[in-house]
């Protein structure tokens, strides 16, 4: 990993981990609750993926997994998810 803060040192993630950062860009670093406060986490702490992301009533849309999971996760996008529900009560 390596930052494009000049002053961070660059550093491996052992093979079993993965570095998550908030996607929140009006976040600052500081006020961010991820990997930069935490540090790596455990690919065996990981215990779901995300198949669907909201950002306003007109940006949103599946989110682009492997193949094989985007087909898995199609009957859940087709019976559980009401985008429409989700996009009025959405507030940002």
């Amino acid at each position: 990993m390596v930052s494009t803060d000049e002053k961070d040192e660059p550093f491996v993630l052992d093979k079993d981990q993965c570095w998550v950062k908030a996607d929140n860009e009006k976040l600052k670093a500081k006020e961010a609750y991820d990997s930069r406060t935490f540090g790596p986490v455990q690919m065996t702490d990981i215990v779901g993926r995300v198949i669907y992301c909201l950002r306003s009533a007109v940006d949103h849309g599946r989110v682009q997994n492997s193949q094989s999971s985007m087909q898995q996760d199609l009957p859940v996008l087709e019976v559980e998810l009401d985008v429409d529900e989700m996009a009025k009560n959405h507030k940002a």
